[in-house]
């Protein structure tokens, strides 16, 4: 059985293949209580989030993971796209979003494994 840590990796790498730009992967665990990683990646548009949406609910299928929230933090969708998996939260955000929202600056005090 596949530790959470490594399936946060291989969602990582997941949005990395999916031409995903600028991939980060946080552990977070020692901080709060209601995650223990984030995934940040920068998408080009809404068609591009969607793709890799689509690949997170592809590899959640076989690796006990399940989607408990999907939000998007603007009206139109196309600036930050969170993705709540329980242990793993992917946050999928515009260029603009990941530059005023800084959530590595944020979340400086976690371990930064990618």
């Amino acid at each position: 059985m596949k530790s959470t840590e490594e399936k946060a990796i291989e969602i990582a790498k997941l949005m990395e293949d999916g031409k995903g730009n600028d991939v980060t992967l946080i552990d977070i665990s020692e901080l709060n209580s209601w995650t223990d990683y984030f995934v940040i990646v920068t998408v080009n548009s809404s068609t591009h989030w969607q793709g890799l949406y689509k690949q997170i609910k592809e590899y959640i299928k076989g690796n006990d993971l399940e989607i408990h929230l999907t939000n998007k933090k603007s009206p139109d969708g196309d600036d930050w796209n969170l993705v709540d998996l329980g242990p793993i939260v992917v946050h999928l955000m515009s260029p603009q979003a990941r530059e005023f929202y800084d959530l590595e600056k944020l979340w400086h005090a976690g371990r930064k494994i990618i």
